[in-house]
């Protein structure tokens, strides 16, 4: 007997698509999808380190995700709602950093960074295991320290007294 897509629930049909995505082989059509994925998987790793997604790192991230890939609203929507399926689905971040590092060239992968920052800092205030993650994440995808450092001031200067001392 074979079984009709909808059929599926639709939260095994996401899964079955977040694996094909990122199973794929490399082309030119499937790499931008799997990229945007890739980056809002990361995001919302960022904003789930400190145990509490809130609404204002979901706005930060839809606003970066819309920003960098020149989405609508509704796609922003739709590819944080994967991220999020991906992040939870997901322990680990090499599939996601590898395709970083393949993908973005070094100045992309330090805005990476300092998207990872607005993220970590969305909520005014910078938990050690966001920055943890910042600093391993930023070693995967081959941002020096200096870098990192330097992409961590740029987001602290521009949020200025949004942040908590």
């Amino acid at each position: 007997m074979r079984l009709r897509e909808s059929t599926i629930p639709s939260g095994k049909l996401m899964l079955a698509q977040i694996r094909k995505l990122l199973a794929a082989p490399e082309s030119s059509q499937e790499g931008p999808d799997q990229l945007q994925i890739a980056v809002a998987v990361l995001l919302v790793e960022a904003a789930r380190m400190d145990d509490h997604f809130d609404d204002a790192e979901r706005t930060v991230i839809e606003h970066l995700l819309a920003e960098k890939f020149e989405l609508t609203q509704a796609a922003t929507r739709e590819l944080l709602k994967l991220a999020e399926a991906t992040a939870e689905s997901s322990n680990q971040l090499h599939p996601f950093t590898r395709l970083a590092v393949q993908r973005m060239d070094p100045q992309q992968r330090i805005r990476l960074i300092e998207m990872l920052w607005e993220t970590a800092y969305a909520d005014g205030v910078l938990d050690p295991e966001e920055d943890a993650l910042l600093r391993r994440v930023a070693g995967l995808i081959y941002v020096s320290d200096a870098d990192r450092v330097a992409a961590r001031q740029r987001v602290v200067k521009r949020l200025g007294s949004k942040l908590e001392r």
